[in-house]
């Protein structure tokens, strides 16, 4: 089993590439999900993260599927970890699943609130923040690597990007071990986010995750800022939802060149497992020399 931890991967200096999948809901969400995995084997992502689900509604089919994908694959896994809806003990009762299984990595999140829920409450005996959740693994389970969410645009929780800039730097002196942000789509963000963390000591790898524009409906569902060449690429698109897709593969072929040219260590795709875009996209950069060994 391949239990590496994810943050020795950086020590190369190669730039990493690695995907994220969600647990499916139905046999033929699951069928979709290995048809992706099957199909984007051959770009040989250097690990692969699977998520908890909203609410930690999908908790329990995270460890099964992170488990098929390793056993089935062959790929460095990478199960998701929130704090909702579980106290201290049902979550060192997942932690010792995860880490029985072999997993030596987690992906150590908050978690947003249930479904219904508009505020995040902690259960009784449960974490507050993802801060806790960390110092919590670091001290139970020192030899598990830990990744921690980043926010370029900052947390939409947060006062002001500063308090989220400490916040962050808190989560990496707690035991977080590298970081993946957040979904962007304005280079300068990450760049900047990036330096402002550099000036508050942070040292950590900083993973872009980048998520490939579907429709622009699905960019204004998630609220994040369009740079204006992007809106209007996807204004000059139409209705074509084709069209917008390959608008949404063109722009993250030159944004994740950009990033890996500015010394970005490497993306994340989150590709709600679907591998069309994701083939596209990881095709495109081996044309630009990007991602050949």
């Amino acid at each position: 089993m391949n239990s590496r931890p994810i943050s020795s991967l950086f020590e190369s200096g190669k730039p990493l590439k690695s995907l994220e999948f969600f647990p499916p809901k139905t046999e033929e969400d699951t069928r979709r999900l290995f048809l992706a995995a099957s199909r984007l084997k051959e770009f040989e992502p250097d690990f692969v993260s699977v998520t908890y689900g909203a609410g930690g509604s999908t908790r329990f089919f995270t460890q099964e599927i992170t488990a098929r994908l390793q056993r089935e694959l062959g790929w460095l896994m990478m199960p998701h970890l929130t704090c909702v809806g579980a106290n201290r003990e049902q979550l060192r009762e997942t932690i010792q699943g995860f880490h029985d299984a072999g997993f030596r990595n987690i992906m150590t999140l908050r978690g947003d609130p249930p479904k219904g829920a508009t505020t995040f409450k902690a259960v009784e005996d449960g974490f507050r923040y993802a801060s806790d959740l960390v110092a919590f693994i670091k001290q139970n389970f020192p030899n598990i690597c830990m990744g921690v969410a980043g926010y370029p645009e900052k947390h939409p929780e947060a006062s002001s990007l500063d308090a989220d800039l400490k916040n962050l730097k808190f989560k990496v002196e707690q035991g977080g071990n590298f970081v993946t942000t957040q979904l962007f789509y304005d280079n300068k963000l990450y760049f900047d986010y990036v330096a402002r963390l550099r000036e508050l000591g942070v040292t950590v790898p900083v993973l872009p995750g980048i998520l490939p524009v579907l429709n622009k409906a699905q960019v204004e569902r998630f609220g994040i800022k369009l740079p204006k060449e992007l809106e209007a690429r996807l204004d000059s698109a139409g209705d074509d939802k084709e069209c917008q897709r390959q608008v949404g593969v063109d722009w993250a072929i030159e944004q994740i060149e950009e990033l890996i040219q500015g010394g970005a260590p490497g993306v994340h795709l989150y590709i709600m497992n679907m591998s069309k875009s994701a083939l596209a996209i990881l095709e495109g950069l081996q044309a630009r020399g990007i991602f050949v060994d």
